[in-house]
């Protein structure tokens, strides 16, 4: 047994208690705080003769758990398996009644007709931005600009139909 492992073995007696309630409070639960505790001191003899040098092995251990943590956390984060998918599709009336309201298709043939294509690709096509430009030979900034301005001149100029009341006039 050399130095190295004499201290190392030291250092694990002496703060294993306090770096194992450190874990405890990054999780709350004993036995995910001891497989911190275990990940983080395997990684310290992988590295003790670096750590030893800066002495501040318990700094590299609790940086080590924390960053095993939120590791740990993101990978659940990410994944949530369920029963059943839990909503079903989404229907706006307000956007059945513009597409149907002849209005918001004469307010489109008053736009430049860069304007009106960009819309329509937009949202009557679907398409991203980037497909956009390629339809269109123009920039992907042009595009955003040009639904911009579009946009504002539709607000302007047209408003949907009023919505149907509970007793059938509008």
């Amino acid at each position: 047994m050399d130095d190295d492992d004499v201290t190392y073995e030291a250092f694990v007696a002496t703060r294993a208690q306090a770096l194992l309630r450190y874990g405890f409070v990054l999780t709350g639960n004993a036995d995910d705080a001891a497989d911190l505790l275990q990940e983080g001191l395997i990684r310290l003899r992988g590295a003790w003769g670096r750590v030893v040098n800066k002495r501040d092995p318990e700094g590299y251990v609790r940086k080590t758990m924390a960053r095993q943590h939120i590791s740990a956390w993101r990978r659940r984060r990410r994944e949530h398996l369920v029963g059943r998918v839990p909503e079903g599709p989404y229907e706006d009336p307000g956007l059945a009644r513009a597409e149907h309201d002849p209005r918001l298709w004469e307010a489109l043939t008053l736009l430049p007709r860069r304007q009106r294509a960009v819309l329509v690709l937009r949202y009557y096509e679907d398409l991203s931005d980037e497909e956009i430009a390629a339809t269109l030979g123009i920039a992907r900034g042009t595009v955003r600009s040009q639904a911009a301005r579009a946009l504002d001149k539709l607000r302007a100029d047209w408003r949907p139909a009023a919505a149907p009341t509970p007793g059938g006039t509008p």
